[in-house]
């Protein structure tokens, strides 16, 4: 069989992006706990000492921006001087205005039920942009997702639990981890590499620093898949004390790669945080990863990737393509045929399924969307795939 070396990383929550993510998102669910219909498009960007959110946002509810954003710094650890960004001492500075009539009238009639052309409920919900959207699965790990995406944000995840436990507390919220596994064909059989950024305290030393971050963090989470080739690197550039918005301006959806499958599969280009679920951005992505992953749990493909089309004020999608690499148990055109007979891609469906309108979101914002077993997430189950089977043949 052929080896090959695959690579994701991932960044932690007190990384500047992902702390946009999560204050975007942190304003979504505080609308849609009050304004289930309400269309929003936030956006974040933070650096030393100031944070500014925008976008468009229309809604009958109203958001205390500034203590919303104080709210998250303080929870993801921006709370101690000396860390160059503090939630208190930070200018919060809001430029939100309400979304184009043009956008909002495409998105609350769509063209199948402009003029009575369609009766059916699911017509009237248009998609809320053009694009198209992808989701993957593989039989790596149990989740069906590719191991070195589970690993890495493993390991960032494992970063902030430390940290917060104050179990290694010269640790500072930002941080990055990076993982290589080595295949066998696309059976993972170790891992090659293990790239961990961590921020700390000045006053701790490399060696302890080294020690503690592998023995307390990466022995934990990569385990079994080290062998005595692996290489454990810990802050390969040295000194990581100044870091956070202190050291790199974060903005919202610049980690598209990172939320999704590593570098695994196709990414459509949109991101997800601070869009509620009309945005096909989101909810189609949410929706191709539900087929993708039953179409391999249901044994009909090892790795699969759906890609979803649409157009702005549509309901039904352009385009729908299923792409199993080669793996599939029958042609892919004829699974194509099973996922459009079993599967309904209209927004209006999909956010009824997931219960979309939920403020479901600000956990999303760290560790990925998908593969996600600490909450629940609807797009992750596998409850379609006899009906898969049996349209399949």
């Amino acid at each position: 069989m052929t080896r090959t070396y695959l690579t994701s990383e991932s960044v932690a929550e007190g990384h500047p992006d992902k702390i946009a993510d999560r204050i975007s998102d942190a304003v979504l669910d505080t609308i849609l706990a009050d304004d289930p219909e309400a269309h929003v498009a936030c956006e974040t960007f933070l650096t030393t000492g100031l944070v500014l959110v925008g976008g468009e946002i229309t809604t009958t509810t109203y958001v205390d921006v500034p203590s919303l954003v104080r709210r998250v710094l303080e929870q993801i650890g921006y709370d101690r001087p000396g860390l160059g960004f503090h939630y208190q001492d930070c200018s919060v500075l809001s430029t939100i205005k309400e979304q184009s009539s043009d956008i909002a009238a495409a998105v609350d009639h769509a063209s199948e039920s402009r003029d009575g052309a369609s009766t059916d409920p699911y017509d009237v919900i248009g998609a809320g942009d053009q694009g198209i959207m992808f989701g993957y699965a593989r039989s790596d790990t149990e989740t069906l997702m590719p191991l070195p995406i589970v690993l890495a944000h493993g390991l960032t995840r494992r970063m902030a639990e430390v940290r917060k436990a104050g179990e290694l507390s010269f640790l500072r919220p930002d941080g990055k981890s990076q993982v290589t596994i080595e295949y066998d064909g696309d059976r993972p059989v170790r891992a090659d590499t293990v790239l961990i950024a961590a921020q700390h305290d000045p006053g701790v030393g490399t060696e302890e620093l080294t020690r503690s971050v592998i023995d307390r963090i990466v022995r934990p989470i990569v385990g079994d898949w080290l062998d005595e080739r692996t290489r454990i690197l810990v802050n390969s550039s040295g000194r990581f004390v100044i870091g956070g918005p202190a050291s790199d301006a974060g903005m919202t959806g610049r980690k598209v790669i990172v939320d999704t499958y590593g570098g695994f599969g196709s990414h459509g280009g949109g991101a997800f945080s601070g869009k509620d679920p009309t945005k096909v951005d989101r909810s189609g992505s949410y929706m191709a990863r539900y087929v993708a992953k039953n179409l391999v749990a249901a044994g009909l493909a090892r790795e699969v990737e759906v890609q979803v089309a649409y157009a702005i004020g549509r309901a039904e999608p352009l385009a729908l393509g299923v792409d199993t690499r080669g793996t599939g148990a029958v042609p892919d055109s004829r699974l194509r045929e099973a996922v459009t007979e079993v599967f309904d891609f209209r927004p209006g469906a999909i956010i009824d399924r997931f219960g979309l309108r939920r403020p479901i979101y600000e956990p999303l914002s760290a560790y990925g969307h998908f593969g996600r077993t600490d909450i629940d997430c609807l797009w992750e189950q596998i409850d379609r795939t006899e009906e898969l089977k049996e349209a399949a043949g």
